[in-house]
């Protein structure tokens, strides 16, 4: 049994036909039907259900993509076992955040090809949230505070936030002082989070009033800029916006705690040398 089509037979099972799989796998489509039809015939048994939308598993396909994938994993890991000097090879899919992606996390990543020359990364640059097992990845990048989920999260750093308005805003409206201002402000925001502040050892949860939701940073930074309100952003972001003084900090007397960078992957026993590689480059670069 030819291990390619078992992956292609994975890839095509995991991103719900065969045109999506093809561009997974950078192959013709024709060459992934025939694997398709290869592996089948082998069986003996039909795996997918084509349908006009893409395709669907069958029954034997379910059962069968689950052990076609340990097979695959297993192969990959020992490939790299035998390699010389542990060479990492294969395939690396990752998700990464758009809005801290380009600038923080490509450098990293284009490191790690320069480390493993057999090693190809695929990475998919958005900021909404990306299903990790249905959409096939092997691990996402992802910033800020994680909800709970059965992914398994490693913390490679963190950034630190604060409140922000602009000048325009302060000259009209001026500033909150204290917590329980806060709501009095329309916010910029994410979606319906809390912001809790922190002094002199206590801490102190608001729910903003939101009148504009992004689900950019940048974005929010922009709108914010622009006197839509107050908003609270990774100083990361709104540097240079301080800098060019479009943004000023506020309520410097009260602290807001820092976001986290975490490395996410689906769960499973061990993660694959390929995500340990990663997470320990990005630790090495950003966990500063």
């Amino acid at each position: 049994m030819d291990v390619d089509d078992l992956r292609t037979f994975v890839e095509v099972a995991d991103a719900g036909g065969v045109s999506a799989a093809s561009r997974r796998l950078n192959l013709a489509k024709s060459i992934v039907s025939r694997r398709l039809l290869r592996l089948e015939a082998e069986l003996g048994t039909q795996l997918l259900a084509r349908t006009t939308r893409g395709a669907a598993l069958t029954e034997a396909g379910t059962t069968f993509r689950e052990h076609a994938a340990r097979v695959c994993a297993e192969v990959d890991a020992a490939m790299e076992a035998i390699s010389v000097g542990g060479e990492l090879r294969g395939l690396l899919r990752v998700a990464v955040p758009s809005t801290f992606g380009p600038t923080h996390f490509a450098p990293a990543i284009a490191e790690l090809t320069r480390r493993h020359p057999q090693l190809q990364i695929n990475c998919r640059y958005s900021d909404r949230y990306v299903d990790l097992v249905t959409e096939g990845f092997d691990c996402g990048i992802r910033v800020g505070y994680l909800a709970d989920s059965n992914l398994v999260a490693r913390r490679i750093g963190s950034f630190s936030v604060r409140l922000f308005a602009s000048p325009d805003y302060i000259a009209k409206r001026g500033v909150p002082e204290k917590p329980e201002d806060v709501p009095g402000h329309p916010a910029v925001m994410i979606g319906t989070e809390t912001w809790t502040f922190s002094a002199g050892g206590k801490s102190f949860p608001v729910r903003p009033t939101g009148r504009f939701r992004a689900d950019s940073a940048v974005a929010i930074a922009e709108a914010t800029a622009a006197g839509a309100g107050i908003t609270a952003l990774p100083d990361v972001i709104a540097e240079p916006y301080v800098a060019a003084g479009s943004l000023v900090p506020i309520m410097l007397g009260y602290a807001l705690p820092s976001i986290g960078m975490f490395v996410v992957r689906p769960p499973g026993q061990h993660p694959s040398r390929k995500v340990q590689a990663l997470t320990e480059l990005l630790i090495e670069r950003l966990g500063r």
